[in-house]
């Protein structure tokens, strides 16, 4: 249970991406920044690491002020989304579920 735990996805920022990502095709950098409530610094900071880990794929198209970044959950970074969530269902299911 605890060791299907992922410290890379366990950051409540970084889950609440993964989150997001896992339902939906690509995101935006503007709309996962404005749904998460955090700096754009920060969102660069947390996708930096979830694509590090290649659970989240970054693309950049146009240049200057009309640039867009797009974020894409990964087929690996799907697989530890969904390891992880199991996870942590078992660790907080009440004692007799089943």
């Amino acid at each position: 249970m605890i060791e299907d735990l992922d410290p890379v996805i366990h950051a409540p920022k970084r889950l609440a991406a993964m989150a997001v990502l896992a339902s939906a095709t690509t995101v935006t950098f503007t709309f996962l920044r404005d749904h998460l409530d955090i700096s754009d610094s920060d969102l660069s900071k947390q996708m930096a690491t979830l694509e590090k880990a290649g659970y989240v794929e970054i693309s950049k198209s146009g240049r200057g002020r009309g640039a867009t970044t797009t974020f894409k959950i990964t087929g690996a970074g799907r697989k530890a989304y969904a390891r992880h969530r199991a996870a942590l269902a078992a660790i907080l299911a009440e004692p007799g579920d089943s």
